[in-house]
């Protein structure tokens, strides 16, 4: 039996829109759910077709898909069976609609250019760094598994020094064309892999392709100013090209680490500093670390209070491709004292009875809020 255009099932029109067919759907969810019709044998299948329809429609690749091919995209159920003529339309876990086309037309717009001349790919690197060596930057060597030319051949591919000659499945071309359904399909020739020759007498210790698999010892020099993410390219440090093709280019992608006492905002430093509540109260100096390994000293001015902050200008990190850097901040917490002495307590307390009548004046926030919480408690009560 075939199957009912999904438009039709959703009873909505090709152009709806998502919120109208998303409409559409939860009325006719209510209306078909086994559950409500329990003596209904057909409402499990109308409830059925009325999911796969609304999954198709409900996404744009899909929908593009079905307006242009329509069931016959999904044949197979759409994962990975052939779909229309023969194509593979998989929306599930691997590649989209844009990845399909891009595999049929790619080397025709030069997408796959690199691939169909032989040319090595591109290889990534992923670095930890620390945030000292993303301040001052670094030179470290890497070690990258990769492909190098040949030694035995030089990268020919060729034994003895063999030429290579015409290839005979695309005759030079690197290309071959298949019918598939209505599309004629142009791809790199899989004898030549794109070079249009291939060795005649191919070279054993690469068995022809010119490159052979290695570790390679690379130096690489990070810039001070670097941020997670930062990506750096080697040109030419990629996988080697196929028989003398061009080398691929090497990414090394950086992320840095969380550091114990800085906390980084761009080219800004944060750190949260305990101070002693007499420091707090008295005022006075402190020496805080700075991510150049030096330390500086900070006044602190009396009456300090809980997130305060202190700026350091120039002493924050480096900035990329600048002789500029950025700023610290200092942000202030008031440390109350723990595990007090007789002596110490009844030091306090002495200090919290000689300033009972000047509450407003050394505590004033505190003094404000209570202030305000007796005000509203005469209201609640009046």
């Amino acid at each position: 039996m075939s199957k009912r255009d999904y438009y039709q099932v959703l009873g909505v029109e090709r152009g709806a829109s998502a919120d109208e067919m998303k409409k559409a759907y939860r009325k006719l969810a209510m209306q078909f759910h086994p559950d409500r019709n329990p003596d209904d044998p057909t409402a499990a299948d109308n409830f059925k077709e009325l999911n796969e329809a609304y999954d198709v429609l409900k996404d744009d690749q899909k929908r593009a898909a079905y307006d242009r091919f329509g069931h016959a995209a999904f044949e197979n159920g759409g994962n990975g069976g052939p779909g229309a003529a023969g194509f593979n339309f998989n929306f599930g876990g691997g590649a989209g609609f844009s990845d399909l086309f891009e595999e049929m037309f790619g080397e025709m717009m030069g997408a796959k250019r690199g691939q169909a001349s032989g040319q090595g790919g591109d290889l990534r690197f992923n670095m930890e760094i620390s945030l000292e060596d993303a301040f001052k930057g670094k030179t470290t060597e890497i070690q990258i598994p990769t492909t190098a030319p040949c030694e035995e051949c030089k990268g020919t591919g060729g034994s003895n020094g063999s030429e290579p000659v015409v290839c005979g499945t695309c005759r030079g071309a690197g290309k071959i064309r298949t019918q598939q359904g209505f599309f004629t399909i142009e791809r790199t020739c899989p004898s030549c892999q794109g070079a249009g020759r291939t060795i005649k007498d191919p070279c054993r210790t690469c068995s022809g392709s010119g490159r052979v698999r290695k570790v390679k010892t690379l130096s690489v020099t990070i810039p001070p100013g670097v941020e997670e993410g930062t990506r750096i390219r080697l040109s030419g440090e990629g996988e080697a090209g196929m028989r003398g093709a061009p080398a691929g280019d090497l990414y090394i992608f950086l992320s840095v680490k969380a550091h114990r006492l800085f906390h980084r905002d761009g080219a800004n430093i944060h750190c949260r500093v305990p101070l002693p509540m007499t420091i707090a109260a008295l005022g006075g100096t402190i020496d805080v670390p700075t991510i150049d390994g030096a330390m500086a000293k900070v006044t602190i001015p009396a009456g300090t209070q809980t997130g305060h902050q202190f700026r350091l200008r120039n002493k924050g990190m480096s900035v990329l491709r600048s002789a500029a850097r950025g700023d610290m901040f200092i942000q202030a917490m008031v440390e109350t004292p723990m595990n007090l002495t007789k002596r110490q307590q009844e030091l306090l307390k002495e200090f919290e009875q000689e300033g009972a009548e000047h509450s407003e004046r050394n505590s004033p926030e505190s003094h404000g809020f209570f202030a305000k919480v007796k005000e509203l408690w005469q209201d609640l009560t009046e």
